[in-house]
């Protein structure tokens, strides 16, 4: 990705153990290099009463990946595919544009065992 190409941020919030083999496909497969990954906890919207307490919250990824914006829709389609979104209780995912994003490449290093 060039520092001169706009940018488009895709978030998802995936539930846990979805995010780092994403991230790792996104890297090595499809060269993308500005991808994060946080957590967060929360009460889904549609969680039972019952259900909704202190030390109820579940536990979330936040994966969020610039890309570039001419081909903002094929990774949006991309990764809605491989982090199953379509499937109950799949997280969800939105993207946005940027103001300004500086591009970077990492240098080519070996694979540590």
């Amino acid at each position: 990705m060039d520092a001169k190409d706009s940018q488009k941020i895709i978030t998802c919030i995936l539930p846990m153990g979805k995010a780092m083999p994403l991230v790792r496909t996104l890297a090595t497969e499809h060269g993308l290099s500005a991808v994060d990954v946080n957590y967060a906890r929360g009460v889904g919207r549609i969680t039972p009463l019952r259900h909704r307490g202190i030390g109820e919250a579940s536990e979330r990824a936040i994966l969020t990946v610039a890309v570039p914006a001419s081909e903002a829709d094929h990774y949006f389609e991309l990764i809605y595919e491989i982090a199953e979104i379509n499937r109950p209780h799949g997280g969800l995912m939105y993207m946005h544009g940027t103001n300004m994003a500086t591009g970077f490449t990492l240098p080519d290093l070996p694979e540590e065992h």
